[in-house]
């Protein structure tokens, strides 16, 4: 077998790795040792390593003998997150032993076998912000994995036998089609008021917008950043007034009011009804 350094099979691999995947490639002990040293390789555990640069969560899970889990595994693989806390939480699978005590940790134990260096099933993921985690942050990322398609059919069997019963009827709610994670928190929190919207709607000489409540009222939800906000600024404008000349009236809320200061969205949007503004027929 010939001689590869620690971290050219740890870049190979693309993760870290135990000690006989390591030396399957080639790497042998002394090589090992060597790298740890010099600092080519880090060991956040006996018979673990990893490159140097690896995220510090991943690491801080690893040297407790799990992989990162809840609301910061699911942010890594690309799901829409409204906060991740700054507890660390660490999946186990189901018959993991975490290695060390941590008061700042948060486990989890549930079905599945951790590997090293790679992150929870999203269904396990999604599981573990339904436990943690409010209505609306597991939401928000459940429609998040079915909008990118990262959860199939059977992991979202999977995981709606293992909900708490009182989160079950939110996977029922869920759409696939939502944007973003703020339109789905919109979406959700309108349902809560007994609200019924018309999501994506078509347009002509509109476009698509991102609701519709009634006949006429448009609501938009922009998660854009400060500097592509006020570049898309006109554009939005131009939008609301050719919705005008259609009769229809349109209401803008940020990423801001929507998270922070729901209290002034709903009241704005509560007005609107109950001045059966959303009800005047459309010319």
């Amino acid at each position: 077998m010939s001689f590869t350094t620690a971290a050219a099979a740890l870049r190979t691999l693309g993760r870290m790795a135990r000690t006989s995947e390591l030396t399957r490639l080639g790497v042998t002990e002394a090589e090992l040792t060597r790298a740890v040293r010099a600092g080519a390789v880090v060991r956040p555990r006996q018979g673990v390593y990893a490159l140097p640069d690896c995220a510090e969560e991943v690491l801080h899970a690893a040297s407790h003998g799990g992989t990162v889990g809840c609301c910061a595994a699911a942010r890594m693989l690309g799901l829409w997150v409204l906060e991740v806390p700054e507890q660390h939480h660490i999946w186990l699978g189901d018959a993991g032993t975490s290695r060390s005590d941590c008061t700042e940790c948060r486990v989890h134990w549930d079905d599945g076998t951790v590997e090293v260096g790679i992150l929870p099933p999203v269904h396990n993921v999604l599981l573990q912000i339904a436990v943690c985690a409010d209505e609306d942050t597991f939401f928000a990322a459940f429609e998040s994995a079915l909008r990118h398609h990262k959860i199939s059919p059977g992991g979202i069997a999977w995981l709606w036998s293992r909900l708490p019963r009182r989160r079950r009827w939110l996977v029922d709610f869920a759409r696939s089609d939502a944007d973003s994670g703020l339109e789905s928190l919109f979406r959700l929190r309108m349902h809560r008021l007994g609200v019924t919207m018309r999501c994506q709607i078509s347009i002509r000489t509109v476009g698509e917008v991102d609701f519709v409540i009634g006949d006429r009222l448009i609501v938009e939800v922009d998660g854009r950043q400060n500097h592509e906000r006020e570049k898309a600024r006109a554009k939005d404008l131009a939008r609301d007034a050719a919705a005008a000349t259609l009769g229809y009236e349109t209401l803008r809320f940020t990423y801001a009011m929507i998270v922070h200061h729901w209290k002034i969205v709903e009241a704005a949007i509560l007005a609107k009804i109950a001045d059966r503004a959303h009800l005047r027929p459309v010319r």
